[in-house]
């Protein structure tokens, strides 16, 4: 039993060494001295991103401290070296195992930003009307997916299709390790099928891409220099209410050194709707930062990737056969129809578990 109870606590202080355990602990700490502080509430925005904080560092560490303590107490046990605890030894070992069991897939989101929640930004692409309805497919499937696991989903922009679908698309979804499950996901996504939009009812393909990024809300956790950003302010456009549509509260940022423009007009504030802006494009260079193992902001090279024919990651054939394919690990189904209800988890574990250390730091 003793050699039982030492493999668990070498598996267990493994997993906090992996995991970084004892930093998340320090920063939890510290955020909750933060709270303690009278100025804490002034700033409410600030306050409420800190308390999200808290509640996401609290279930990762939280646990593994428990399991810790439990493995810790089995030892002691142990050492007192008494026959009549062979039982309550047995069955602490049993419950501490089985605890560390259900976690430990924990392991393989070992990535800068795993634990983070995410942004998931979704583009039609060549394809026309097509490519828009795709597009709101793609939507579709990744709420379904995210409602499935109990995740806070909030569609925070949109462009309507001019026919049918969607042009554009932007939401957050909060979870426990939201960004590393579904990173993989990011790329060109492809659509074979007959063409409800035509006709001739003939055979179309269609492309839509997928953005995939880590929600970065504190500002200090990717500094961006105010020179470095255009900000235009305009008037909404679209749904929204009256107020929304009759004064200039839509923002557009623009990052100058990359390029990359950032809009938002869902919120009546223009400061609303200019915070939103913000977590999106810091999420979008820190998520460049990681492809393009860029040190400095200043390295990036804008984005050129275009969801077109070539750059796809995987392919949904609807027809003249079922099927949907992954590129990069091959993995493959026969049910569409489950992958679009938004059965994906087949395909993002098998990802994972064949590149979940590349972008380990």
């Amino acid at each position: 039993m003793s050699k039982r109870s030492e493999s668990l606590q070498t598996d267990i202080r493994q997993a906090l060494e992996k995991l970084n355990i004892k930093q998340l602990s320090l920063e939890l700490n510290s955020l909750r001295q933060k709270v303690s502080q009278a100025e804490f509430w002034r700033d409410s925005t600030s306050a409420q991103d800190t308390m999200k904080r808290i509640a996401s560092l609290e279930s990762k560490v939280e646990p593994w401290q428990k399991l810790k303590q439990s493995s810790d107490d089995i030892r002691e046990l142990i050492n007192l070296d008494d026959e009549n605890l062979a039982e309550d030894i047995k069955t602490e070992l049993d419950r501490t195992e089985s605890e560390y069991s259900e976690i430990k897939s924990q392991l393989k989101f070992v990535g800068k930003y795993d634990g983070y929640n995410a942004i998931i930004s979704i583009h039609a692409g060549a394809g026309g009307t097509d490519a828009q309805d795709w597009a709101q497919m793609l939507l579709r499937m990744y709420a379904r997916w995210a409602e499935s696991h109990n995740y806070k989903i909030q569609i925070v922009d949109e462009s309507a299709g001019e026919e049918a679908g969607i042009k554009s698309v932007t939401l957050e979804v909060e979870g426990d390790f939201v960004y590393g499950k579904l990173k993989g996901e990011n790329g060109v996504h492809r659509l074979v099928r007959l063409s409800p939009f035509n006709a001739d009812n003939l055979r179309q393909t269609s492309f839509a891409k997928v953005e995939i990024l880590p929600m970065i809300e504190e500002p200090q956790a990717v500094h961006i220099e105010d020179k470095e950003l255009k900000i235009d302010v305009y008037r909404s456009g679209g749904h929204g209410g009256q107020s929304v549509n009759t004064t200039d509260s839509a923002v557009r940022v623009t990052h100058l050194p990359t390029g990359i423009s950032v809009a938002i007009q869902n919120e009546r504030s223009q400061l609303q709707n200019r915070e939103t802006a913000m977590i999106i494009l810091r999420s979008r260079l820190a998520q460049m930062q990681m492809e393009q193992h860029a040190d400095k902001l200043s390295e990036l090279k804008g984005p050129n990737e275009q969801a077109a024919w070539g750059n796809q990651i995987r392919s949904y054939v609807l027809h003249p056969y079922k099927q949907v394919k992954d590129l990069r690990t091959r993995y493959e189904t026969t049910d569409p129809d489950a992958v679009l209800n938004g059965k994906i988890d087949p395909l993002i574990d098998t990802y994972i578990d064949k590149f979940s250390f590349s972008d380990a730091t």
